[in-house]
């Protein structure tokens, strides 16, 4: 009896002792640490998650004639040759870095750091862009090949090139930013008759220039969007000229095919770059009109905008989808190539007109 009642007395002591242990004012503080702190990583999660949802919204489209008129006060007569183009080349800057969640190239923390859909079309929009600002310094801005560059594009065309994934000392968002304000003064010199070394040419020899390099572009994405499925291609590129010559032996066919993890990058880069060539074109159509006029080029360029905006749909899709070509799934790359096909085609007849009218 005496031994059942000590084990009995022992038994309430341990379950006193803990019970006073569990409440115990230092266990409790103890446990309200690692509930703030599971609480504060539960909410840090879900700002995150929804912070990356909305950041990964590609830019909309906006009214070129608009943006150019926000430059001169909505003074129509301030609206010189070059104003539209140069206000789209503004434009394109200030949207990769002013975009919902802003440059997200050479984000080193969440969410930026895991999304990869917006920074390759920003990869896209940029290269569009560092495409136009090379125009404009080298084509649209001189009367002639010995003519003198425009000192701002001078300090805009370089400052575009800029590597896109400096995350400090400098940052790629810094040199940006000098260039667009360079893009500024160079806008402001165009409608002021004292400065007389801030032009724009608007010739069909200068758009002739730059549609080339605007095809290759196009040509280009339309091959590695078109790999997402595989495609088997002979070796042409020697083919029309006996004489011609390669820096290495090819084999006479190869097979290409994107690997599956690479699919939406390029998918993305692809939109990102046509969503700025939309604009730009928009702008070219207003900056060259009398030269299109002139061309009979006016419905071709219309027509180039229409189809290029279709590369703009909406995706209704959650995932870029890789269905084969003829299979139950759609294959957005393939869609996206058919547009871009059909764009470089136009080009190539654009060019021709402009060359020959």
């Amino acid at each position: 009896m005496k031994a059942d009642t000590a084990s009995k007395r022992q038994v309430i002591t341990r379950k006193a002792a803990q019970v006073a242990t569990y409440y115990h004012p230092s266990t409790w503080k103890e446990k309200g640490i690692w509930w703030t702190g599971g609480l504060f990583l539960i909410t840090y999660l879900i700002v995150v998650v929804i912070l990356g949802i909305y950041w990964s919204r590609s830019p909309s489209m906006y009214d070129v004639r608009e943006q150019a008129l926000s430059l001169v006060n909505q003074d129509e007569s301030q609206l010189v040759t070059g104003t539209a183009t140069t206000a789209t080349a503004i434009r394109i800057g200030e949207t990769l870095l002013d975009k919902p969640g802003g440059y997200l190239t050479n984000d080193i923390s969440p969410p930026g750091v895991y999304l990869d859909n917006i920074p390759n079309w920003e990869f896209g929009a940029l290269t569009a862009w560092r495409d136009l600002l090379d125009a404009l310094r080298n084509d649209f801005s001189r009367a002639q090949s010995q003519s003198v560059e425009d000192k701002n594009l001078a300090i805009a065309q370089p400052q575009s090139n800029y590597q896109s994934d400096s995350w400090i000392l400098p940052s790629s968002e810094s040199e940006y930013r000098t260039g667009i304000d360079a893009l500024y003064r160079y806008n402001e010199g165009l409608s002021d008759t004292a400065a007389a070394h801030a032009q724009f040419y608007a010739r069909a020899d200068n758009l002739t220039a730059y549609l080339e390099v605007v095809e290759k572009r196009l040509g280009s994405l339309a091959q590695r969007l078109s790999y997402a499925v595989g495609q088997a291609s002979l070796d042409t590129a020697l083919a029309g000229d006996p004489s011609a010559r390669q820096s290495t032996p090819v084999p006479a066919q190869t097979r290409t095919k994107t690997p599956w993890t690479k699919i939406d990058d390029i998918f993305f880069e692809a939109r990102g770059y046509t969503w700025a060539l939309v604009e730009i074109l928009q702008a070219i159509e207003i900056d060259f009109a009398p030269v299109l006029k002139d061309k009979n080029a006016v419905v071709s360029l219309e027509q180039i905008t229409r189809e290029l905006k279709n590369t703009q749909n909406f995706i209704w899709s959650p995932l870029i989808l890789n269905g084969t070509g003829y299979g139950p799934m759609a294959n957005h790359s393939l869609v996206s190539a058919s547009y871009i096909s059909r764009v470089n085609a136009a080009i190539t007849d654009l060019r021709s007109l402009l060359q020959k009218g």
